[in-house]
């Protein structure tokens, strides 16, 4: 048998515990995935302050914090997207060998960080919406909002980072595979 066949048959325990974790996290992301793009299609459609009963168009449209809440929900809608659209092939993927190398990994480090992007954008969305409805044009009241915006991601993005930057180091960096140290083994 060569090296790689013995590997295969002695490790199908990993890959099976390894398809088993990507199927749960996916399950999981897909889930959260689809609670943020309903919350944020809505907040889309419903139109925060209401409209213009001659002509149709937002009342707030004209303040500069609308438009940072249009940017934003946009935003979180389309990472979020993009964030369902990364986990749904992890979820059907055949879980080959050759597929924890790359693929796999590469899916779901781009599901975490369009999931991080739509999770930010999410937040400033609420965040530009609390300051036209409440703010009156009161600076103040951004202090508050934006303090108590950041511990979810601040949360968020400290929890998943060194699995992140793990995955990243092992999918794109030298890996097990590359030059360990320059000892000859004898």
């Amino acid at each position: 048998m060569t090296p790689a066949e013995v590997f295969s048959d002695t490790h199908q325990d990993l890959v099976k515990a390894g398809e088993q974790w990507m199927k749960d996290t996916a399950n999981s992301c897909t889930t959260v995935a689809t609670l943020i793009a309903t919350m944020v299609f809505v907040a889309a459609i419903t139109v925060p302050g209401g409209n213009n009963s001659n002509n149709g168009q937002p009342l707030l449209s004209q303040r500069k914090a609308f438009a940072i809440f249009g940017i934003s929900d946009a935003l979180a809608l389309f990472s979020c997207i993009t964030y369902v659209f990364m986990f749904l092939p992890i979820l059907t993927s055949r879980y080959a060998e050759q597929d924890f190398l790359f693929t796999l990994p590469t899916r779901l480090i781009t599901g975490l960080l369009a999931l991080f992007i739509s999770m930010f954008s999410t937040l400033l969305a609420f965040g530009a919406i609390l300051y036209l409805v409440f703010g009156d044009n009161k600076v103040w009241i951004l202090i508050p909002i934006f303090a108590l915006a950041s511990i979810p991601v601040t949360l968020f993005g400290t929890l998943p980072i060194p699995l992140l930057v793990e995955m990243i180091q092992s999918t794109y960096g030298r890996g097990i595979f590359g030059k360990q140290s320059d000892r000859v083994l004898r």
